[in-house]
């Protein structure tokens, strides 16, 4: 993936479905873009796929297959939005993993997971939600 121009955008300019209509369009383009908006990734691919990822918690929602626009749920207003996750990730050794919550698992090659995981430094906690809620119960059931 080639090196593209960066821009930082102010609240005013930020808006989540427009980043997806946006992201949407380059995977019907076939063309491979990743896209960092606060603490979600976007990304596009060569084969017509488009994600979004919250890297923090290792969440997916699948945009766009083989160009196609995918069926999800997104709800923004002024002052917040909401995402309704239907899969959980992970990339290892340049292979992004994505398993839904219907249980199937696919593991996926080709995709820019380099630029993904540079775009995510950071923000990766590399516990999966399961494993923090967990933690966070044992927390709450500890005697004080």
């Amino acid at each position: 993936m080639a090196n593209r121009n960066r821009r930082m955008l102010s609240r005013a300019e930020v808006s989540v479905t427009r980043e997806i209509a946006y992201i949407v369009g380059k995977a019907r383009e076939r063309d491979c873009r990743v896209v960092s908006l606060g603490n979600l990734v976007l990304f596009s691919t060569e084969t017509g796929d488009a994600w979004m990822l919250d890297p923090e918690d290792g969440l997916a929602l699948c945009l766009a297959c083989d160009g196609s626009k995918q069926d999800y749920r997104v709800h923004e207003t002024a002052a917040n939005f909401q995402i309704e996750w239907n899969a959980q990730y992970r990339i290892e050794q340049g292979v992004f993993t994505v398993a839904t919550r219907d249980g199937r698992v696919r593991s996926i090659t080709g995709y820019p997971t380099e630029e993904i995981q540079r775009s995510t430094k950071g923000r990766s906690r590399g516990r999966s939600p399961v494993a923090r809620q967990a933690q966070d119960a044992r927390r709450e059931a500890r005697p004080t």
